[in-house]
């Protein structure tokens, strides 16, 4: 049922990875070395919304700013106060505005008043898409957090959007967004004894620019939409970065994942994982690991250099479960 993996065939596959959360990749600075030498140093590329509101339009723009902060306020003020035309206008829809800007360590979060609330699902993507993507070429600025009314936002699908990075959307973000659909996972949550789990059926928004792994462990990492079932995994566990090859699924999750839960049980935390993921067609078996360390033993049993398959010993049928809660 477990298998073993040579070390070296592991590092190699960690190494392509869908990074989630605020960090200073390589990649990232390559990015703006290269803007830098296309570009003057007062100049950066700005996005704005097409004239058929449907895609991202970008235009270079020059900021006068000297200091980071600064350059987002010019840089935000320029995307909200630009002239409709034939050609592009503003994201911004009337009413909307930036109420407070914190930069903190190379961390951008942006207040929005209650009129964010207002924009509807393809606008409020390419808003989004509009600021962080010009936003981040300014150097001191690495990713981005957006509140509304003093709270984290959310998508339309309640699912809270976190850090946004520029690899947070695809170049062609106009396409992808009006593609965006609804699609059935299952997740594997622990029931409130923390011994047994139970599947419970979800419908979710995706897009073409997020894997299917990914949407899964998003989701399994927050908390239950369904009553009486606990998640699983420790809370502040932070998805790293997940790949895929020949069946086996590589999950990278942060030291957040050792903060042991132990009404949870050890096996129940470890399944819900590798059972969600199970139930992906590309998926056959799981390892996971720990800031890309495997030679960890999770709390007293499973040890993470393992390769774990789907174990269907612990589930419960949901129904019946559920069942025997109201009695």
């Amino acid at each position: 049922m477990k298998k073993r993996l040579p070390l070296c065939l592991i590092f190699c596959l960690l190494v392509v990875v869908l990074v989630s959360g605020c960090s200073t990749s390589q990649n990232s600075s390559d990015r703006k070395k290269e803007t830098k030498e296309v570009l003057k140093s007062n100049e950066i590329i700005v996005y704005y919304l097409s004239h058929d509101k449907t895609k991202l339009i970008q235009k270079v723009e020059k900021i006068q700013s000297n200091k980071p902060k600064e350059k987002v306020e010019e840089a935000i003020k320029k995307i909200r106060n630009v002239e409709t035309n034939l050609e592009y206008q503003t994201p911004f829809s009337i009413g909307l505005v930036v109420d407070k800007i914190l930069l903190e360590k190379n961390q951008l979060y942006l207040y929005f008043n209650k009129e964010y609330e207002n924009l509807d699902n393809v606008q409020e993507v390419l808003l989004r898409a509009a600021i962080v993507r010009t936003v981040v070429q300014i150097k001191g600025v690495d990713c981005v957090s957006f509140y509304v009314n003093d709270l984290p936002l959310e998508d339309h699908s309640n699912k809270m959007v976190g850090i946004m990075t520029k690899d947070s959307f695809v170049e062609n973000i106009g396409a992808q967004i009006n593609s965006i659909n609804t699609t059935n996972i299952t997740l594997y949550y622990a029931t409130e004894d923390g011994n047994k789990m139970v599947a419970v059926d979800q419908n979710v928004y995706t897009s073409s620019n997020v894997s299917k792994e990914k949407l899964v462990l998003e989701h399994l990492l927050e908390k239950p939409k369904q009553e009486g079932v606990l998640k699983a995994i420790p809370d502040g566990t932070q998805l790293l970065s997940v790949s895929t090859m020949d069946g086996i699924c590589f999950v990278n999750l942060d030291a957040g994942f050792l903060k042991y839960n132990f009404n949870i049980s050890e096996p129940v935390v470890i399944y819900s994982i590798v059972n969600t993921l199970c139930e992906l067609s590309t998926v056959n078996k799981v390892q996971i690991s720990v800031n890309g360390e495997t030679k960890i033993k999770y709390r007293e049993k499973m040890g993470l250099d393992e390769i774990y398959e789907r174990n269907l010993d612990l589930v419960l049928d949901l129904d019946k479960y559920l069942k025997t809660l109201g009695e």
